[in-house]
């Protein structure tokens, strides 16, 4: 195992984020949780105690006597933002000075790079790259990320958890979130960062990048599992897997919702409509994980295979 060739990638000047990236989106993941958890032990403290509900406050960090009621904003606020600005702007001089803009030679077409790869806020698409055809990873997987963003608001059926950080109340929400953002898009940055590596091969943390390497690994479509080799029957075939796949997605998701009271009561707030988007968009991002599983465990390319497009 040769440690050194880790250290090599996360010290270099690009990949500096991510190696941030690393430490502090767990940080603040567990303080954000940290917060949401003492909100909920003194929301269940308050409602086991009416009397004390009448009085205490509704904060984990209440209002004290001797505190001002009302804050201005100047001088208060925006010498706090004057300072925040100062600091950063330290941060990315030191930055600018001590570490090397990774620049190098122009551009030529008959020597290069391998691995050739993406700035860092583009690796989660490179990497999906590999289980999606480039317009289906380029294209469709980013709008849908896009306009699912925009559709949260619209989605969201739960009156709760407005303004306060809280678990009990917004766990659907939280692991919907934690799986797409956490799972998959820094997954599959961190991936694309550290384990693909020449010819965009897999290589594990710590083994050494041998750019001689050649692996003879076949990747089959699912229709050729079951020896269907005509193109209608390809589609048919794959068409039908992909529909049961969308459907057993559905199902599991439903039974999310319905497995306890609080979640049933946010589906019954929700339209059709609602419903119908907020399915859509779990069972198209739970598409990856799908993909990734299948091409890394059984070598399955594809499921739905068409002359225009595949899946």
């Amino acid at each position: 195992m040769d440690w050194r060739q880790l250290w090599d990638i996360a010290s270099a000047p690009d990949n500096v984020p991510i190696t941030a990236l690393l430490f502090l989106v767990p940080f603040y993941t567990w303080y954000a949780l940290r917060q949401a958890m003492a909100n909920d032990r003194l929301i269940a403290q308050l409602e086991a105690d009416p009397a004390l509900a009448k009085t205490h406050s509704r904060k984990t960090y209440p209002f004290k006597a001797g505190w001002s009621k009302e804050v201005s904003v100047w001088p208060y606020l925006l010498r706090m933002e004057f300072l925040a600005v100062i600091i950063v702007t330290v941060i990315l001089f030191v930055w600018s000075i001590t570490l090397n803009a990774p620049l190098e030679e122009p551009s030529n077409p008959n020597l290069t790079m391998n691995p050739a790869k993406a700035p860092w806020y583009f690796l989660g698409l490179q990497e999906m790259l590999v289980y999606f055809d480039p317009w289906m990873a380029g294209v469709v997987l980013p709008t849908l990320i896009v306009v699912g963003l925009m559709a949260i608001p619209y989605m969201d059926a739960n009156p709760l958890g407005n303004g306060y950080y809280t678990y009990k109340q917004r766990k659907f929400s939280i692991w919907s979130f934690c799986f797409g953002f956490l799972g998959l898009w820094v997954l599959m940055v961190i991936i694309g960062t550290f384990i693909r590596g020449p010819g965009w091969m897999w290589f594990w943390p710590g083994q050494t990048w041998d750019h001689n390497r050649v692996i003879f690994e076949v990747n089959r479509d699912l229709p050729d599992l079951v020896g269907i080799a005509s193109v209608v029957g390809k589609i048919i075939f794959g068409a039908i897997a992909l529909g049961l796949y969308f459907a057993a997605a559905g199902v599991g998701i439903h039974k999310l919702f319905v497995m306890n009271n609080f979640n049933k009561k946010i589906f019954d707030r929700m339209t059709l409509l609602q419903y119908l988007a907020l399915q859509f968009f779990l069972t198209t991002m739970l598409l990856l994980p799908t993909k990734m599983l299948l091409r890394h465990l059984f070598r399955i390319k594809y499921i739905l295979v068409t002359p225009w497009f595949n899946i």
